[in-house]
C-alpha cells in the first residue's frame, strides 16, 4: 500500500513539474528586456537601467552551491575579463536569498553581482520560473541584452561547462555584425 501511494505521489509530482515548468511568455529577441529591481549580496539594488550602455549577461540559475550552478558561475568568473573587454557585465539571479548568495559568492570568489529574486517575480517575467507551489526555482536561462536594453539572444538550453565561452563567441559575433552595419 505504501509503495502504491508513493508511486502515485511521485507520478503526480513529475506531471506537476512538467506542466509548471513549461516556458511561459518568454521575452523575445528584439524586445525590450523586462525591468528588475533586486538586492545584491551587499544590500544594493540593481535594475536594468544600471547596465544602460553595456552588454548585460543576465543569467538565471536554480540554486546556490549546487554542482551545475557552481560550474556555470565559476566559468563566468574565469571568463569575466574577456566578457568585460567586450563591454559585457554579468549578473546572476536565483530565488535564493542574499545571505545564501553572499556565502556562495565568497566561497567561489565570484566578482559579479548575484541578485535575490526571493518571490520569483523577475524570473517569472523572463519566463524562467519553475513554480511547484511549495518550491520555486529559477530555470537555467540566460539573456544577452544589448546596451539599449533590447534582448539580442536567449539561451534556454545551457551546457554549464561551455556557456560562458558561448556567450563570448556570440557577443564577439554580435559586436562584429553591428560594426559592419
Amino acid at each position: 500500500m505504501k509503495i502504491t501511494l508513493f508511486t502515485i505521489v511521485l507520478i503526480v509530482a513529475i506531471l506537476g513539474y512538467a506542466s509548471m515548468s513549461l516556458a511561459k511568455d518568454l521575452p523575445k529577441v528584439g524586445e525590450k528586456a523586462p525591468d528588475f529591481n533586486l538586492l545584491d549580496t551587499k544590500g544594493e539594488f540593481h535594475n536594468l537601467s544600471n547596465y544602460s550602455g553595456k552588454w548585460l549577461v543576465l543569467y538565471f540559475y536554480p540554486k546556490d552551491d549546487t554542482p551545475g550552478c557552481t560550474k556555470e558561475a565559476c566559468s563566468f568568473r574565469d571568463d569575466l575579463a574577456q566578457l568585460q573587454k567586450l563591454g559585457g557585465q554579468v549578473v546572476g539571479v536565483s530565488v535564493d536569498d542574499s545571505d545564501s548568495h553572499a556565502k556562495f559568492a565568497e566561497k567561489y570568489h565570484l566578482p559579479f553581482p548575484l541578485l535575490a529574486d526571493k518571490d520569483g517575480a523577475v524570473a517569472d517575467s523572463y519566463g524562467a520560473l519553475t513554480n511547484l507551489f511549495v518550491v520555486k526555482l529559477a530555470k537555467r536561462y540566460t539573456f544577452l541584452i544589448n546596451p539599449n536594453g533590447i534582448i539580442e539572444k536567449t539561451y534556454l538550453s545551457v551546457d554549464t561547462s561551455r556557456h560562458s565561452q558561448q556567450i563570448i563567441d556570440d557577443l564577439t559575433a554580435l559586436k562584429a555584425a553591428k560594426s559592419t552595419n
